[in-house]
């Protein structure tokens, strides 16, 4: 039997639209708040409709040396054209994006998982240092 982490797919994000982009600083100074952004479908457009989009995405942090991650935020969207007149013909469509604002007291690394309700877990990450 496969373990979850075994279903986990990655890719370049600038090649394929279900991977998260996280865009922040590559070096921040320790105990200082900075803001991450994670989207999906930066270079290639991802689908926002009742029948294909993306459920949700968690933000992870990884301290270097340490063994377990922490998790920083889980952001649910909610609102793709959903509406009793049918797929598509509701009144809101959330984004996929969305921004966390944190600080970190040593290097490690960011981790973003998002959900596509039919492509599956896509996953990446990006490595923070101190300056």
């Amino acid at each position: 039997m496969a373990k979850l982490g075994e279903r986990i797919q990655q890719a370049d994000w600038k090649k394929e639209k279900h991977v998260p982009v996280i865009e922040c600083p590559d070096q921040v100074k320790a105990g200082e708040v900075f803001e991450v952004k994670v989207g999906l479908g930066k270079e290639v457009a991802h689908p926002n409709t009742t029948e294909h989009h993306f459920s949700w995405v968690t933000l992870y942090f990884h301290p270097a040396g340490e063994k377990f991650s922490h998790q920083v935020g889980h952001f649910e969207f909610s609102a793709h054209g959903e509406s009793t007149a049918g797929p598509n013909k509701g009144p809101v469509y959330t984004h996929h994006q969305v921004t966390a604002a944190i600080k970190i007291d040593r290097p490690g690394t960011l981790h973003a998982l998002a959900l596509c309700n039919i492509h599956g877990l896509w996953e990446s990450s990006k490595e923070i240092s101190l300056s």
